[in-house]
């Protein structure tokens, strides 16, 4: 190893950084650099400004020896022995708004909205999938209405939703359909395993907890959505009660 090399690997080992600017060396975290490194600093400030301006590896910041990694960000130089300490990128979330006309389920036309949801980022992924089209054995004119319902509490209630800790599932999960579903077998009936917004059904939710959910009725009826954790999984119920 060279003298720069070895000041180079002396700065960081304290927690600091030399960057060029120009023709000058700029120190980050300078007051941890002892009096002897920045002598040496100093004394090879050529070989250094020649060294931190070649490429260096993404991952340990070191030169030489470098492979051109392909990545969706664009190309990455690293070691080859640095590349799976690459940071992977995040899954994109849905972000663009548009629309579009599906022609399924069994050729029936849908319009399909995606929509931006700034809040709530806990269920943006879930909830775009979802608008997508309708799950199996679903009612169609259920799933968009689903879709609006989603729209409104999102909107209104997300934040307060991914605060207080309902799960996707809690809020638009669905019974899993047995492999051969009897011919009266009704996926939404299952209200055990079904999510909230499944069960508004164009009602507004007017307050919210961490286990239940209240919902506005067409008449002076307040209906709760209570979800219980119990020791197989979410057991959830519906149990209404007339407010005035």
């Amino acid at each position: 190893m060279n003298a720069a090399a070895e000041i180079i690997d002396a700065v960081r080992q304290v927690g600091a950084t030399l960057r060029v600017e120009g023709q000058s060396l700029v120190a980050s975290n300078a007051s941890r650099i002892a009096p002897a490194i920045k002598a040496a600093i100093r004394e090879h400030k050529p070989e250094l400004i020649a060294a931190l301006a070649k490429p260096v590896c993404k991952v340990c910041g070191a030169a030489d020896d470098l492979w051109t990694l392909d990545t969706p960000a664009g190309d990455v130089l690293l070691h080859q022995e640095c590349a799976r300490f690459l940071r992977k990128p995040e899954p994109a979330e849905p972000s663009a708004a548009y629309e579009a006309v599906s022609a399924e389920p069994d050729g029936t036309g849908c319009r399909v909205e995606i929509v931006e949801l700034p809040q709530a980022q806990r269920y943006r992924k879930v909830f775009g999938v979802l608008q997508l089209k309708p799950p199996a054995l679903v009612p169609v004119e259920r799933w968009q209405q689903c879709v609006e319902d989603g729209k409104r509490f999102l909107a209104a209630w997300g934040s307060q939703a991914e605060a207080l800790g309902w799960t996707t599932a809690g809020l638009f999960g669905l019974h899993t359909p047995p492999e051969r579903p009897h011919p009266s077998y009704r996926r939404l009936s299952r209200y055990d395993c079904t999510g909230l917004i499944w069960l508004l059904e164009g009602r507004p939710v007017v307050a919210l907890t961490e286990a239940t959910a209240s919902i506005k009725g067409t008449t002076v009826n307040i209906t709760v959505y209570r979800a219980q954790q119990a020791s197989a999984g979410a057991e959830r119920r519906i149990e209404a009660s007339s407010t005035a």
